[in-house]
Order: structure tokens, then sequence, then C-alpha cells
């Protein structure tokens, strides 16, 4: 059994949880998320916290409840406080600019990338190289902040292209010659 699952996760102050058979809803004040769980959790909210039991015996609802109970408390944090990935473009003549809901990057390609910002995200753009990717919801900030990414990793020779701040990247050292 999951020691995490059972510690159950308290609700703050200004912070409203809603459990509806298999999904929950989050409302706080930066927003609200909702995640359905598989009927293998139950899931119930009594005096400002939400507990969680493995339905049966079996081992993928005893594996599930404590990764729901996980979840649910990201949620919470979510909600709360809310999550941020800072990202950085290193290379000559990248950039970065953000034109209503699109962001538009320019990473040495013939074309700009256009990318359509979701719903929930909040992306602020600094000095046409440094942007920050806010939101609620934990998964859709990093699938956001690693789409972003993909559009050009950092490469070893010269470390230009997106990088996550903080990430270290190997470096390579070119041909020489004798």
């Amino acid at each position: 059994m999951s020691r995490i699952g059972k510690k159950p996760v308290s609700i703050p102050d200004k912070v409203k949880v809603t459990v509806n058979g298999g999904a929950v809803l989050v409302e706080g004040p930066k927003g609200k998320v909702e995640k359905t769980f598989a009927p293998a959790v139950r899931i119930s909210v009594a005096d400002k916290q939400v507990t969680f039991a493995p339905a049966d015996d079996s081992r993928f609802a005893r594996a599930m409840f404590g990764t729901a109970r996980s979840i649910v408390a990201g949620m919470v944090q979510g909600v709360t406080e809310g999550y941020v990935k800072d990202l950085e473009i290193q290379g000559v003549g990248f950039k970065a600019n953000l034109k209503g809901s699109v962001l538009d990057l320019a990473l040495g390609y013939s074309h700009p990338i256009l990318m359509n910002v979701p719903a929930g995200i909040k992306i602020t753009v600094a000095d046409q190289t440094k942007i920050k990717v806010e939101g609620a919801d934990k998964q859709l900030v990093g699938a956001v902040t690693a789409e972003i990414r993909s559009y050009y990793p950092p490469e070893p020779y010269k470390g230009k292209g997106v990088r996550i701040v903080g990430e270290r990247v190997r470096r390579k050292e070119g041909k020489t010659v004798a």
C-alpha cells in the first residue's frame, strides 16, 4: 500500500474541491484544474481534507491511489501558487515575440515558428530571449515548455537553441585541423 496515498490533502482557504464520480475539480485564485481518475480509486472530501482509498485490493488500485493523491495535491498547489517554467534562447538572431495568443519564434529556420498558446497558460517574453510559462496545471505547463524546447533543442557544439533555465548542456569539442 502507498504511504503517500494514506495522507489526506488539506484544502486551504479560497480553494474549492468538487468530486463527481472519478472527476475532481479544484478551483482557486490562480484558476481551475480538472482531472479524471480511474474508478480504482475512491476520492472523498470531508472537513477541509481530501482522502483517498483503493476501491478494491488489486495491484492497480493500490498503485493508483497514491498517484491520485499526488496529482490532487499538485492541483491544489497549482490553483494557490501556480507553476512557472523559464526558458532561454541562445544563438545569433534567435528570438521570440508574443503576438496576442500566438508565440512567434525565429530560430534560424527559413520560416517563423508560430505556436498557439493553450487556454490556462500565460506566456511572457522578456528581452526577446527569455520566455516564462505560467499556469495552474503542472502537466500542461511542462508540456508547453517541452513543446517550445523541441522546436530547437540546445545543440552540443555551439550550445545554441532553446533551453530550460538551469539545464546543463554537455558540450563537445569540434573537429581539429591536424
